[in-house]
């Protein structure tokens, strides 16, 4: 079913709405948390979670991207109970995943009066500038959290050139960043 049929259903506040997004998106929003938790009950119930979030936002909200839109609640329930799970013990691919962007993304003692919605603002625009292959390859690690291995395997690139683009464009974000005046 197309995106706008379902989001239709929501604003009719009709139930299949919800069956509709499992059918079409529960493996995507699965395989997000999933990455995230590495657990499968936990991935569950926060896709479970991730429905009722866009049950209670549509109506009002009418989603331009209705993936993306599931897509950033699931990433965020996730990560909310990674932490709530686990306070101070983190996922290893997390830890990569972070660990990777500290020496490009500052924080509030680098950039004062910088707030978290202008640096995502500014990282969206760097990346509408970058070919399409940094684009994803930046994407699918730093918010969906893929292991370099799935995207190598998913875009059929060797792993050294998930790597070197990774790197790249961690540092061509750095560059952007410390022009568009975010001291790092």
């Amino acid at each position: 079913m197309e995106d706008e049929k379902i989001l239709d259903l929501y604003f009719d506040r009709d139930e299949k709405a919800i069956h509709e997004t499992d059918v079409k998106y529960g493996a995507h929003c699965r395989r997000i948390a999933y990455n995230i938790l590495a657990n499968h009950e936990d991935s569950e119930e926060c896709v479970n979670d991730t429905y009722l979030g866009a049950w209670n936002a549509i109506p009002p909200t009418r989603p331009n991207s209705f993936i993306a839109f599931l897509s950033r609640i699931t990433r965020n329930l996730s990560l909310k109970r990674l932490e709530y799970r686990s306070r101070d013990k983190r996922a290893d691919s997390l830890l990569v995943s972070f660990e990777e962007l500290e020496a490009v993304l500052s924080d509030d003692r680098f950039a004062p009066g910088v707030s978290d919605e202008d640096i995502g603002r500014l990282i969206s625009r760097f990346l509408e500038l970058q070919k399409e292959d940094a684009r994803i390859v930046f994407v699918r690690r730093y918010f969906f959290f893929d292991s370099i291995h799935e995207i190598a395997d998913r875009y059929r690139f060797s792993e050294s050139k998930v790597k070197n683009l990774l790197l790249r464009t961690r540092n061509k974000l750095r560059d952007y960043l410390t022009k568009e005046g975010v001291a790092i």
